[in-house]
């Protein structure tokens, strides 16, 4: 609705690309059901969905008491997450109505675009909720590794600084990553408008700057001035790009030709610098490549959620685990292997 460079971002990029696709439509065959849809109009009349009654329907969606004090307001928490009246009616119908659908023998149909997810404490993906979270503490796991191993295992120059010319580069995909997974983690958390926007970029963002890393690795680009050439037009239209959808129009067709564009070229790039490069840890790039390609099966086959919790998508998030842990894996043996070559060509 789905993490870099070598190979992570390869595959994660080619993963990164399917996040970005992920867009919404306001129109599916659930929300278009005449008796779904009687049931939420009922429901934020009366306040009750069958035998279940909400309290907050006495309530805008903004939080503000329609008829009561203040001290009848939402609890903050459910104003953060946003479980407003018509939310809950829509939930609550969409479960009845999944109900009698399997009761007549059917499956599983899409409500506003989504699958009918159970809730967990509030949480409306809580699986892949999970999974996202697993993912950034891959990341950090990788990135903190990555950090002790340049500056308390390997050689350092006299003033302090890694020999490894790709260093600080990395640094910066660690924090994207990062950055990238949390704001899924949200996003799955709970589907609204400020939390979209925020995944989305931070996914165009993440898979922008590993296209930009794929290529100065794998041209082995080592000159800054030669790097900001390279770097600046695409670091000029990503920020384009985000602007646009977060201020102008969410076009989810446009931005799922941006990021597959950016995945392909990533793709590209790594699968052809993995076939020549005598890099000796080359096999664990082709692993993710090969890894995140097959995964992406699953982004294809969309299938309805397991007992409402387990889909193709939260899977998708669980593939990635591993591959982090390789790709991290081949940053560092990247890091040792360069700063080796520099340490001999010094002597």
């Amino acid at each position: 609705m789905n993490d870099p460079i070598m190979v992570d971002r390869y595959w994660v990029g080619f993963f990164l690309v399917f996040s970005c696709l992920v867009g919404t439509l306001d129109a599916s065959a659930g929300d278009s059901d005449p008796i779904y849809r009687t049931c939420v109009g009922q429901c934020e009349k009366s306040g009750c969905v069958g035998q279940r009654c909400f309290s907050h329907c006495n309530f805008s969606s903004d939080g503000v008491s329609i008829d009561g004090p203040w001290y009848k307001q939402e609890p903050l928490y459910l104003q953060w997450k946003q479980w407003d009246c018509q939310s809950d009616c829509r939930y609550y119908c969409m479960l009845d109505r999944e109900k009698e659908r399997e009761a007549l023998g059917h499956g599983p149909v899409k409500y506003h675009g989504k699958w009918p997810f159970k809730r967990v404490y509030g949480i409306q993906e809580p699986v892949s909720v999970a999974f996202s979270a697993l993912n950034l503490a891959m990341h950090f796991h990788g990135w903190l590794s990555f950090f002790i191993l340049l500056y308390y295992k390997l050689p350092l120059k006299q003033d302090k600084k890694a020999y490894y010319e790709y260093a600080s580069l990395w640094h910066i995909y660690g924090f994207l990553s990062l950055n990238s997974w949390f704001w899924s983690a949200v996003f799955h958390s709970r589907d609204v408008d400020l939390t979209e926007k925020l995944d989305y970029s931070s996914a165009v963002a993440f898979l922008g700057y590993s296209l930009i890393m794929s290529i100065l690795r794998s041209f082995n680009v080592r000159d800054e001035a030669a790097r900001v050439m390279v770097a600046a037009p695409l670091l000029a239209f990503l920020t384009t790009h985000i602007l646009f959808i977060n201020f102008y129009k969410l076009d989810y067709g446009w931005n799922m030709q941006v990021c597959v564009v950016m995945a392909v070229a990533q793709l590209l790039l790594w699968a052809i610098w993995a076939g020549v490069t005598g890099h000796p840890s080359r096999w664990k790039l082709w692993v993710v490549v090969i890894g995140g390609g097959l995964a992406m099966l699953l982004e294809i086959y969309d299938f309805p959620p397991y007992e409402g919790y387990v889909d193709a998508h939260a899977l998708w998030h669980a593939t990635t685990i591993p591959l982090t842990y390789i790709w991290w894996s081949f940053i560092r043996d990247d890091a040792e292997f360069r700063t080796s070559n520099l340490l001999k060509k010094d002597k």
